[in-house]
C-alpha cells in the first residue's frame, strides 16, 4: 500500500474546539475549491492565473485544510480521549472493505 505521509503540528497559541476547528476546516475546504475552480475556470471569469499559480495556490489551500483536519484530530485527542491511531487502522480496514485499496498478500 502506498502511503503518503505528512507531520503538521500542534498549534500551540490556539485554543480550538471541536466546532470552531469543524467551521474553519469548512472555511479552508471552500478556499481550495475556488482555487480548483479558478484552474477550471468554473467561476465564470476569464483566467487571471496561470496553471503554474493556481496549482500552487490549491497545494496551499490543501495544506491548509490537512493542518486543520490535524488539529481536530488534537481536539478529538486532548479534549475527549479519542485515540487516532487506532481510528487510522480502522479507516484503513474501512477502506480495504469498501475495496479503495486492494488488501496486500504476503
Amino acid at each position: 500500500m502506498e502511503l503518503k505521509t505528512i507531520s503538521l503540528p500542534k498549534l500551540n497559541n490556539l485554543s480550538p474546539t471541536m466546532e470552531s476547528t469543524a467551521l474553519k476546516l469548512m472555511e479552508e475546504a471552500g478556499e481550495l475549491a475556488q482555487a480548483i475552480g479558478k484552474f477550471r475556470c468554473l467561476n465564470g471569469e476569464t483566467p487571471q492565473y496561470t496553471q503554474e499559480e493556481v496549482l500552487d495556490l490549491t497545494a496551499k489551500e490543501l495544506l491548509d485544510v490537512a493542518q486543520t483536519a490535524v488539529s481536530m484530530m488534537f481536539v478529538l485527542e486532548d479534549q475527549y480521549g479519542i485515540d487516532i491511531e487506532e481510528e487510522v487502522k480502522r479507516h484503513i480496514e474501512k477502506l480495504v472493505r469498501k475495496g479503495y485499496i486492494k488488501k496486500e498478500t504476503s
